[in-house]
């Protein structure tokens, strides 16, 4: 398949990304006017609010998954009826969504921790081609014992962050990360497992597909082992794009070892500059120093024409839940003006974008796309158009070669 260079990006350009949640982030988000919660689980929600994001140029959505109930309780599920609960499966609200958009990337989470890498495989490449090469994952692992108990085939210990934090939580944690860096490897394999031109489609001879390229993958680790091929022909991306979120060392090592986007959440300029030394450091260890990596910050956002707006919905929608809502993620309350200045400062950290997480989709949503946006536009940090036809173009990552038919072509040399 011939490869077309992306552009190249404005020096001074910053990506963005929204991580679409249900209604919003804010657990009571669902009981405002706009929220559309009776359109919750349906297509015509999601398309509208990735349409929506499209609009604003956005590099990508990402959408939430999981494989238990939400809960504001840590470990288990807390019985609350006064939130919002269940999910609509994220690969397959992507694919729905593909055909209705043209340009936005599609990032579904998918949890490494039960989830078999042959699966995640061919539905991301699935995604990546009914999308045009707009794929990419968002990869989780989980500890809860109520959620492997699902699946009947792991048995995990209670937790809570004391435990974790404990010795032995942590080893467990760190386990749970290396196997998420197998899968995602075996993952990355099979999407080689077809060489670009395997398939022939000569109805003259009757041959659809040259067998000799496609390649097992003979993959032996401590958690999986893979043969391949996959049953899909490769992904128009090559390597649909992998992202983790990463809050400590053990979660940064899996960004540094596999994902082409990490996502963090630093708390002020200094925070994100010392994360982005320690990805870095952990990057080279990996042998990948010479591989792009962005580096995104998370943070949740509250938008509005003045900053006292912004905080006063917060403090209503917190009187609503019953509590004031925190997250992993800073908090931002205020205009679209000063949403770019806190951004412009916190690159200088060393971040390459962002992701932004809505309160309110329904409100913060269009706030992103028709506020911030022309913001950051007027101080020429973000794009005027779509300039790529894939993901990978718009974050500036190239096609990559296939690794077995280079393998191939190096053993015949």
């Amino acid at each position: 398949m011939p490869t077309t260079p992306p552009p190249p990006a404005h020096p001074d350009a910053l990506h963005l990304a929204v991580a679409l949640d249900g209604t919003g982030w804010h657990p009571a988000s669902w009981r405002e006017p706009v929220s559309r919660p009776q359109d919750l689980f349906t297509a015509q929600y999601w398309a509208d609010l990735v349409t929506e994001a499209e609009h604003g140029l956005l590099d990508l959505v990402t959408f939430e998954d999981g494989l238990g109930q939400q809960s504001s309780r840590f470990g288990e599920p807390d019985g609350r009826t006064d939130q919002v609960r269940g999910r609509l499966d994220a690969v397959l609200v992507a694919s729905r969504v593909a055909p209705l958009t043209r340009h936005i990337g599609l990032v579904p989470t998918v949890v490494a921790t039960h989830t078999e890498p042959f699966h995640i495989s061919k539905a991301i490449a699935t995604l990546d081609h009914v999308s045009g090469g707009r794929a990419g994952l968002r990869v989780q692992i989980t500890p809860r014992p109520h959620e492997a108990a699902h699946f009947g085939r792991r048995v995990f210990p209670p937790i809570t962050l004391e435990s974790l934090r404990s010795p032995a939580g942590q080893e467990r944690i760190s386990e749970l990360f290396d196997e998420a860096a197998d899968h995602t490897e075996v993952v990355r394999r099979l999407w080689d497992s077809w060489e670009d031109d395997a398939e022939i489609r000569d109805v003259a001879t009757g041959r659809f597909i040259d067998r000799g390229k496609l390649h097992y993958i003979d993959f032996e680790g401590r958690f999986f082992s893979v043969k391949g091929p996959s049953i899909t022909p490769r992904p128009p991306q090559g390597q649909p794009v992998v992202s983790a979120l990463a809050h400590q060392t053990v979660p940064y090592r899996l960004v540094a070892r596999q994902a082409d986007i990490g996502y963090v959440t630093p708390r002020d300029t200094a925070d994100a500059r010392a994360i982005v030394t320690e990805i870095r450091a952990e990057q080279r260890a990996a042998g990948r120093a010479d591989e792009p990596l962005h580096v995104f910050g998370d943070l949740v956002v509250l938008l509005d024409d003045d900053p006292d707006r912004a905080t006063a919905r917060k403090e209503r929608l917190d009187t609503l839940d019953g509590a004031e809502y925190t997250s992993d993620a800073r908090i931002f309350t205020g205009t679209a003006a000063q949403l770019a200045d806190l951004l412009e400062e916190l690159a200088t950290g060393g971040l390459t974008g962002f992701r932004l997480r809505p309160a309110v989709l329904g409100h913060d949503l269009p706030r992103i796309t028709r506020d911030l946006v022309p913001e950051l536009q007027r101080r020429g940090r973000f794009r005027r158009s779509y300039e790529a036809g894939t993901l990978r173009g718009h974050l500036g990552l190239d096609r990559p070669a296939n690794r077995y038919a280079a393998a191939t072509a190096t053993a015949t040399v």
